[in-house]
């Protein structure tokens, strides 16, 4: 089991993050189906299994392979998956409210989340902060970075505060009144401006890369959807501040909020749906250029669940049926997904593929490739 982690990296978080955004968006769907709840709290309760069993595996590798964490963390094409860690600890967290409480309980349910909900959102400010400071200044000079090697990998600490930002909401009814309840909310508000502002920086470097660097390799292409993840979670986000906002915050202000999460999260969505079309016209090309299967195809995961989440939030503050039409359409993309993602690595594990040592990349293309620890991006 201890030689069998090695090369298990943070990137492993994303399957636990795309199974817990299953059981969420499906159970906000505004089209009620037979069954579907409970169906959900099931896939919430493996996504509970998972980050548990994940917790421990990683705790073996940090403490009899330091030699490779730390080799992680000097890698910028793994370093950035820190932030998976954050996310999935706030998407299995805000999954045990939304449907965990069927199982445990309500008071159970909010006691877990408070605790997920805390440790992800540090872990999740930790990561923000940490990983593009490692990458500016503590890489050795094999992974010296330029504009060219822009990858939307990068997005990824720097939205997990954003994840922390739309979980944080459903703990707001369950503090005193007053300014407990508030303080959460507009701590929650910051959680969305400094994850929005960061991405914003960022985004203009995956872009430029794409069009002037042309298609990313073959096994980073289903990289490309995590670009919906800022969009689509910070339309959830806007929608949940609006839905708590009443009664916790001034009238105007909570008018406030809902005028934001109609004005930002419809333009937002909007764009989401233009690039969910460029991402999918690349994975096509990929996949007849021979794309097989690598761990980033859970990226085809929580970023798509993220825009049901939105699609939802926009259902609820417009009343508008297409809305409706949409999450459903998205929530079918995002089972698809999980369970192209969840087939192939189930069968990875089985042969030990997923857990061995990858294999060099061609010297041709080590500048873009060569970074592709742990399973990563092989």
């Amino acid at each position: 089991m201890v030689t069998a982690v090695r090369h298990l990296g943070p990137n492993w978080y994303a399957a636990v993050m795309g199974t817990a955004v299953v059981a969420t968006a499906g159970a906000a769907l505004p089209v009620p189906l037979p069954g579907l709840r409970t169906v959900c709290t099931a896939v919430w309760a493996l996504s509970l299994l998972m980050l548990v069993a994940l917790l421990a595996a990683r705790a073996l590798h940090w403490r009899h392979h330091r030699d490779q964490a730390r080799a992680h963390l000097l890698d910028p094409a793994v370093a950035p998956f820190y932030g998976c860690l954050a996310m999935a600890l706030l998407a299995v967290g805000g999954g045990t409210l939304t449907v965990g409480r069927d199982w445990i309980g309500a008071r159970a349910a909010v006691a877990v989340d408070a605790v997920l909900f805390g440790a992800g959102t540090v872990t999740a400010l930790t990561a923000a902060v940490a990983v593009p400071y490692l990458m500016a200044v503590h890489h050795p000079a094999r992974h010296r970075l330029d504009a060219a090697q822009a990858s939307p990998v990068w997005l990824l600490p720097l939205v997990a505060p954003m994840v922390a930002a739309a979980v944080g909401p459903s703990l707001v009814p369950h503090l005193p009144a007053g300014q407990p309840r508030e303080t959460l909310l507009l701590a929650c508000v910051a959680l969305f401006g400094l994850s929005l502002l960061a991405v914003l920086l960022m985004l203009p470097l995956v872009f430029a890369r794409l069009v002037t660097g042309g298609p990313l390799p073959l096994a980073l292409t289903p990289t490309l959807f995590l670009v919906l993840g800022p969009l689509g979670q910070s339309t959830t986000a806007v929608g949940r501040f609006a839905d708590t906002a009443p009664g916790v915050v001034p009238g105007a202000t909570a008018d406030g909020f809902s005028a934001l999460a109609v004005l930002y999260g419809v333009p937002v969505m909007g764009f989401a749906l233009l690039w969910l079309c460029l991402a999918t016209a690349h994975v096509l090309r990929a996949r007849r250029d021979g794309m097989r299967f690598a761990m980033t195809w859970w990226a085809f995961t929580f970023p798509v669940g993220t825009c049901v989440t939105g699609a939802e939030a926009l259902s609820r503050h417009t009343g508008l049926a297409v809305f409706d039409g949409l999450a459903v359409v998205l929530y079918g993309v995002l089972v698809a997904a999980w369970v192209a993602a969840a087939a192939g690595t189930v069968r990875g594990l089985l042969s030990g593929a997923l857990l061995a040592a990858p294999r060099p990349a061609p010297v041709a293309l080590r500048s873009v490739t060569a970074r592709t620890t742990s399973g990563a991006a092989r």
